[in-house]
């Protein structure tokens, strides 16, 4: 009776909103809004938060949307589209190459294994054919849910992870071929000859995508400019345009997005543009496809799945992990992988979201499968995914080197991942040079002092730089009062540099762009650093949208990007937070050295670790920091060893004895386009002291 009573109430409050596409559209935003950060604070993946949803508000609870109405229907099947090809644009394709042998032989094998697995257990439970093979192929791709964590933990080229990485293509493609027969097979098409002739069809769309959109993507950008906005429109373009013509030769569209975002890669490039792109896919399309497949998900149906239907649900689930493992397993002998590497490669190619959901979703559409199949498949995704990502860091943290890169020069600038043939070029030469963008008089004076005592420190000097945005017109009224307010700030830079025993060159450029004014500066001044200030207030929105971001990715040399929030000659306590012995993280770490060095300060760095660390590791990183801090200048400094979950709350409580923290720069996307919480973003949220985020070219 309370039930009923409820269901009334609800009803009667749902019938006062308009029934218009509007709704629906604001309700699908509102879920992506709210959803994914409250289960994100709970541990658990945003994704969840999103399918749960999307059950309440189905037809199953609250009826509010209509997985058949227009709006559903249309973001549901671009969210399917966004996501396949997100996951094809985080696979690249030279990477693979480099890789292929370890690749194509993991990729086999955890392809096959768990396909065959797949289809022997649906036969067992009495499954046709068609339906049997389709499952099995559910089981053979993977998705990379957990890179984030190798990335942050610096694993992304041990062999191991480069291996399954590279294995996406091949099972993701191997998956996408396997549904493509399934679907013709259930429409009575299936025979030798229509295999052949699909597979032709299919091999000559794959090279017209790959190849035809890296030639129009080039031709086009050539003729019409390179700007973000055009690039930007041709990315879609093309994911929409391959998706359509999939479907022109009997392909699923989700097989030609695919392909777009392996094509694209080679296009864009790891830039802004891909970023962005990246961005509207995590933030609209990929959470609304999510909050569709929820409305998919009749609960009385999801009721007789977990109690009829448990064996086949349990059995599924069972099957995928052990068959995953078992490929893993087969590659030790061949590879000599440790049984770390075997543990790690099994739990990154666990997590089953983009291609089998997708995949599970057309079969569900064809009649392939029904809907407690679906919903098995639902309750795989749901496990894999959070179990896989903790499996990941629990074994990859294992796999952390404690190598010093070697380095020949204690400079702030030198590459240290550089090959000894290539370091000739990749060194910058000449004098130690910053240049200091000037567009903020109220970070103004400690900028230039910081660039001053590190320009003094390696015998340099520093190049203040304004930038007076172009117009058609160089009489234009504007643009003559924006070069005389850009003077006076040179003017003010060049005294606060003599104040601090620092040479300056200033620099006045008119350009249509800052960051490409700043950039374009700094390349032709050979500079060895840019130095950027920001203010507390909208800082995020700064450095994840606009210029700053921009700066990092065009830059030619190291960018640090400073809050100071006192004198840097008042700064004596500096906090370096240390994950791991990367070229990145070392050069991070020297710039804080260096900095200290100019007024007799002390560094602090700060060690994190997770409490499966081993003691060994513990101890190797460690002596890999001592050995480099002595490298360097020679100052006073310690080292902190300290295990805790949440490394930005440690990060954070340290630095509240510190007066400045230097973080490393480090992007990171998931498979699934889905946002993962950040130990930078909450630092730099929360930290109430001086902060330099450090970060190199093209980050």
């Amino acid at each position: 009776m309370a039930a009923l009573t409820a269901d009334s109430a609800a009803t009667g409050l749902l019938s006062f909103l308009p029934s218009s596409p509007i709704t629906a559209f604001t309700v699908l935003l509102l879920v992506t809004l709210i959803i994914p950060p409250i289960f994100e604070r709970l541990r658990l993946p945003g994704l969840v938060g999103l399918l749960m949803a999307g059950v309440i508000l189905g037809p199953s609870v609250l009826g509010l949307l209509d997985p058949a109405g227009e709006v559903e229907t249309l973001l549901s099947d671009v969210g399917k589209i966004y996501l396949m090809f997100v996951a094809g644009l985080e696979i690249d394709l030279k990477d693979f190459k480099r890789t292929r042998n370890r690749s194509l032989g993991f990729g086999f094998t955890t392809f096959a294994v768990p396909l065959i697995a797949g289809i022997l257990l649906s036969r067992a439970f009495g499954f046709d054919w068609i339906a049997a093979v389709l499952i099995g192929s559910l089981l053979a791709s993977h998705t990379l849910l957990a890179y984030p964590i190798v990335m942050r933990l610096g694993v992304t080229k041990e062999p191991s992870i480069t291996a399954t990485v590279g294995a996406t293509i091949f099972t993701d493609i191997g998956a996408l071929l396997v549904l493509a027969m399934c679907v013709s097979a259930q429409a009575g098409e299936f025979s030798a000859r229509t295999v052949v002739v699909q597979l032709l069809l299919l091999g000559i769309f794959a090279t017209a995508v790959l190849v035809g959109i890296d030639w129009a993507g080039k031709q086009y950008f050539q003729r019409n400019g390179d700007r973000e906005g055009n690039q930007f429109l041709f990315v879609l373009a093309a994911v929409f345009l391959a998706a359509v013509g999939s479907q022109v030769i009997n392909v699923d569209k989700i097989v030609g997005a695919f392909l777009a975002g392996l094509a694209v890669n080679d296009v864009v490039g790891n830039g802004p543009v891909k970023e962005k792109v990246e961005f509207v896919g995590g933030v609209l399309f990929i959470p609304f496809f999510f909050v569709c497949m929820g409305l998919l998900l009749d609960l009385q149906v999801f009721r007789e799945s977990m109690t009829t239907n448990l064996a086949f649900t349990l059995a599924l689930t069972g099957t995928l992990i052990l068959s995953k493992f078992l490929a893993a397993l087969a590659t030790k002998p061949f590879y000599r992988y440790s049984w770390t590497q075997i543990f790690t490669m099994w739990s990154l190619s666990m997590p089953q979201v983009a291609a089998t959901l997708a995949a599970a979703l057309v079969g569900l559409q064809q009649n392939i499968i029904s809907s407690l199949e679906f919903n098995a498949v639902i309750v795989m995704m749901l496990v894999t995914s959070v179990s896989g990502p903790l499996l990941t860091a629990r074994y990859a943290g294992r796999l952390v080197t404690s190598k010093l890169p070697r380095a020949a020069s204690d400079s702030l600038w030198f590459d240290y991942g550089a090959a000894p043939e290539s370091r000739q070029d990749s060194t910058i030469t000449g004098p130690f040079t910053v240049v200091v963008p000037i567009y903020n008089p109220i970070t103004q004076r400690y900028l230039i002092e910081m660039a001053a005592l590190l320009a003094s420190h390696e015998g340099g000097y520093v190049i203040p730089v304004t930038v007076a945005r172009a117009h058609v017109h160089m009489d234009d009224p504007n643009l003559v009062s924006a070069v005389s307010q850009c003077r006076k700030l040179l003017h003010k830079a060049e005294t606060l540099s003599q104040e601090f025993n620092a040479q300056a060159y200033s620099v006045l450029r008119i350009d249509d762009d800052v960051s490409e004014g700043i950039t374009r500066t700094a390349r032709e001044q050979n500079a060895s650093l840019i130095l950027l200030g920001w203010s507390r207030r909208g800082f995020r929105a700064k450095l994840f949208g606009t210029l700053v971001d921009e700066v990092f990715w065009s830059s030619h040399c190291p960018v640090a990007v400073a809050r100071l929030l006192s004198e840097p000659t008042e700064i004596r306590r500096i906090l370096v937070p240390m994950k791991t012995i990367t070229p990145q993280a070392v050069r991070t770490a020297r710039f804080a050295q260096v900095f200290a060095d100019t007024h007799h300060a002390t560094v602090t760095l700060l060690h994190v670790c997770d409490r499966h660390t081993l003691d060994n590791q513990i101890k190797a990183i460690e002596t890999a920091l001592t050995k480099m801090m002595a490298d360097g200048p020679q100052i006073s400094w310690n080292l902190l060893t300290t295990v805790g979950d949440s490394p930005a709350d440690v990060i954070l409580e340290t630095a509240q004895t510190h007066d400045m923290i230097v973080l490393r720069s480090m992007r990171r996307r998931t498979a699934g386009g889905l946002a993962v919480s950040d130990v930078t973003h909450q630092v730099i949220d929360e930290a109430t002291c001086s902060l330099v985020l450090f970060g190199e070219p093209h980050t």
